[in-house]
């Protein structure tokens, strides 16, 4: 996993922070060129750290993943780990109680908790 920093991530915090969005928005929460922003929404969607949403198929409209989450979480060991998909993808990622580190399982459970929230409203 090749992110470009500090766009990458700052795509994901806005993500985070606004909540669902579509690149013009984004571009402008993080100061990027919309230009930008859109070549890199397709490449985080790959990766699974974003997820590209209806209700139309071309609608650019993008949300943050639970991966991009933890891959937020991690931001800081990007460029001290060999593989920085690996690490975001460790046992925490199939398995919150399995995960060493006990504030990525938190984020997992808390986000599962949000979808079921929505899924009730």
């Amino acid at each position: 996993m090749r992110l470009r920093q500090p766009t990458d991530f700052l795509i994901l915090e806005a993500l985070q922070a606004q909540g669902r969005n579509v690149a013009t928005n984004l571009a402008h929460h993080t100061g990027k060129s919309r230009k930008n922003i859109n070549s890199r929404l397709p490449v985080l969607a790959d990766y699974g750290l974003v997820e590209k949403i209806g209700p139309a198929e071309r609608s650019g409209l993008y949300e943050v993943t639970k991966k991009g989450k933890i891959a937020l979480m991690y931001q800081d060991q990007y460029d001290e780990v060999d593989d920085f998909g690996e690490l975001i993808e460790g046992p925490h990622a199939s398995d919150p109680q399995a995960g060493s580190n006990q504030q990525a399982a938190a984020l997992v459970r808390g986000a599962e908790e949000e979808e079921s929230d929505d899924a009730d409203n």
